[in-house]
């Protein structure tokens, strides 16, 4: 009698482990499915959170200067900076007469690939486009501030100037002007802002598509991350 219950139990568990390995084998085609799908996903997801589409880019540099760079740049020469975005491009007229140590200091910083990968961190709609933070939180900057050199003539849209938290504090951070309404917005005079340069039209244009993934607030979060792809300067 024990040896029959023996058996018994053990034909019992045959029959429970070739239930659990059929259902195993089911459900396998299923479970590859799903990773997949949860892989593919988590690709196109971090795709489609690049504004215009493209890749995410490589993390910036984490770069810091104890002080400012020397003027290096000749007042007398044209320097234009080339400002690849996921979103096209934007050339900006730099204006190192108006502006000699800011025009200077973001020379010396594109041309050690300090904005690349960074983001356009703070995006108000009909106002500015903001970037030049390589923390991405509106609080980083490359270790220095700059003195106030302002516009004689204001700001308008297409002008490109440079963000700060008070006289005296400039460093890496600026904006792109997308229209006259944010110009007036800026204020002035006395104008608070250090000029920088000025867009060219198709810049204009591909810093006010920029702005469609804004938000009306101050705070101006995304609603996408556009990056700031590279900056390269060339002078004549």
């Amino acid at each position: 009698m024990a040896r029959r219950e023996a058996l018994q139990a053990a034909e019992k568990r045959r029959r429970r482990n070739r239930t659990v390995r059929n259902m195993a084998i089911l459900l396998l085609p299923f479970v590859a499915l799903f990773i997949i799908l949860q892989v593919t996903r988590g690709s196109n997801g971090s795709s489609s959170k690049v504004a215009c589409g493209g890749s995410v880019p490589a993390k910036p540099k984490s770069l810091s200067y104890p002080s400012a760079p020397p003027l290096t740049i000749d007042t007398a020469k044209q320097y234009t900076a080339v400002m690849k975005t996921s979103c096209g491009t934007i050339t900006i007229a730099l204006d190192p007469k108006q502006a000699p140590q800011t025009v200077n200091s973001f020379v010396f910083l594109a041309r050690h690939h300090f904005f690349d990968g960074t983001t356009f961190h703070r995006i108000v709609t009909d106002f500015v486009d903001q970037g030049g933070d390589p923390t991405a939180k509106g609080n980083g900057g490359p270790g220095y501030t700059l003195p106030d050199e302002p516009p004689a003539d204001g700001y308008s849209a297409g002008s490109v100037a440079m963000a700060n938290a008070g006289s005296g504090t400039t460093g890496s951070q600026f904006f792109l002007v997308v229209s006259a309404n944010g110009a007036q917005r800026l204020g002035g005079p006395p104008y608070l802002y250090s000029a920088l340069g000025r867009m060219d039209a198709a810049g204009l244009q591909v810093a006010r598509k920029i702005n469609t993934f804004g938000a009306s607030t101050q705070a101006g979060t995304p609603t996408k991350t556009v990056y700031v792809l590279s900056v390269t300067i060339t002078e004549k």
